[in-house]
């Protein structure tokens, strides 16, 4: 995927130095190399450790020596020689067909099955050979280079029941002989909705971190993982163009993009969806999204994507002259609750039964949340603050603000619920 940033231009900044080229290759082509080499090797776990050696080698030699002309091809090279020295030691390479594998060009155009070598490791990730609950994270894992405890995060999940996970999963891959050979066309349905959850978990993933942004420190830890995310979900709408959820993922994700350009002010203050001015949505985004669910729509098999994506329909009916409709979504987050009882599903659904006018209802579809699951979640403690003002009573939404405003990373969004907190004061 190309680089949206502009290209540099005389005069600007300096060339990056050893260590920062070598970052953000990681960031940005840890993906694809690991696909190249988990591919040409069918070996996951030596592709990753082989990837792990050439970075290490190239923070000992880039900072020395300066970046090479293309990080990318250097990485790849390193990274081979690595595999094959392995292989020599386990006298696998005395086959020529082993180093064979690796005398193709490093980014040859891929093959007409898959249009693009990171999606087709994504199914291979979905093997039903594998447990269902690590299907995506491993996708996000040995495809997007993301760390454990990032991924832990987006599942609701300590790090280490991840990282255990995640281990079990690979050593099932070795001790199974899975080989990575690209799926039949006939195989791909039903590892379709792992495929689709990772890319959405990917989505959220770089939206949140990207929102953060250098205020908070973290000046393009993920600044890539959105677009390609969307990238990913364009391309596996093509690939299976008679899949309902997988329009129903792109819409959902162009909703979000849509809103986008709205979500902070001029000043750089955190804006709550139902203050956006609906004049600064993304029109073009929002019409595609539409199109994109009606067409998941008359496929006549409704799914998770398929509602989430309608839920954020009605949140953008004020762009075509609507109110919300408050009703409706509580109904949609009844029926999504049924197929995906998850902790989010759940508190959009209480804060829509509220905003419908039931915030007895709300307050107890809050309630009925596992205690241990809520603590440290930050939205819960957010809804509850907005249901107890609805309910009018300051003093326990104050109390549950205070805990949100300590569970809250993003110093935008801090900053605007101390000012709710401040108002409920006053």
């Amino acid at each position: 995927m190309s680089d949206p940033r502009p290209p540099r231009t005389a005069g600007a900044a300096s060339p990056p130095s050893g260590w920062q080229a070598a970052e953000r290759a990681a960031r940005e082509s840890y993906g694809r190399l690991v696909a190249l080499l988990a591919w040409r090797w069918r070996d996951l776990a030596a592709a990753e450790d082989a990837l792990a050696d050439a970075f290490a080698a190239a923070l000992g030699r880039w900072p020395r020596d300066g970046v090479p002309a293309s990080p990318e091809a250097w990485l790849m090279t390193a990274a081979k020689r690595r595999l094959l020295e392995a292989a020599r030691h386990a006298r696998v390479a005395q086959d020529p067909g082993v180093a064979a594998l690796f005398e193709l060009e490093p980014f040859a155009p891929d093959g007409a099955g898959f249009p693009d070598r990171r999606l087709a490791l994504l199914f291979v990730c979905a093997h039903p050979a594998l447990a269902e609950n690590v299907r995506a994270p491993l996708m996000l894992q040995a495809v997007l280079g993301l760390d454990a405890a990032t991924i832990a995060a987006a599942f609701l999940v300590s790090p280490a029941a991840m990282a255990q996970r995640l281990v079990r999963a690979k050593a099932r891959i070795r001790d199974c002989g899975l080989r990575f050979d690209e799926p039949e066309a006939a195989e791909l349905p039903a590892r379709l909705d792992a495929v689709l959850d990772a890319i959405y978990a990917a989505y959220t993933i770089g939206s949140n971190d990207a929102a953060l942004g250098p205020e908070a420190g973290l000046a393009e830890p993920l600044s890539g993982l959105r677009d390609e995310a969307l990238y990913l979900g364009r391309l596996v709408a093509a690939l299976q163009p008679d899949s309902a959820e997988a329009a129903a993922l792109l819409a959902l994700m162009r909703y979000c993009e849509a809103r986008r350009p709205a979500r902070f002010d001029d000043r750089g203050r955190f804006v709550p969806l139902a203050a956006q001015d609906p004049a600064s949505w993304d029109r073009a985004a929002l019409e595609e999204a539409e199109q994109l669910l009606r067409r998941a729509a008359q496929r006549r098999a409704p799914g998770v994507f398929q509602l989430e994506a309608a839920i954020q329909s009605a949140h953008c009916q004020r762009a075509f002259g609507g109110a919300t409709p408050w009703a409706a979504i509580a109904t949609l987050y009844a029926t999504l609750a049924e197929h995906h009882p998850g902790i989010g599903v759940r508190i959009g659904r209480a804060v829509a039964q509220a905003e419908a006018g039931d915030v007895a209802a709300g307050l107890a579809t809050l309630a009925a949340l596992p205690e241990a699951a809520v603590r440290a979640h930050q939205p819960y403690w957010v809804a509850l603050a907005h249901l107890r003002r609805m309910q009018g009573q300051p003093k326990a939404a104050d109390d549950a603000l205070r805990r949100a405003i300590g569970l809250t990373e993003d110093p935008r969004l801090r900053e605007h619920l101390a000012r709710q907190a401040a108002q409920l004061s006053r």
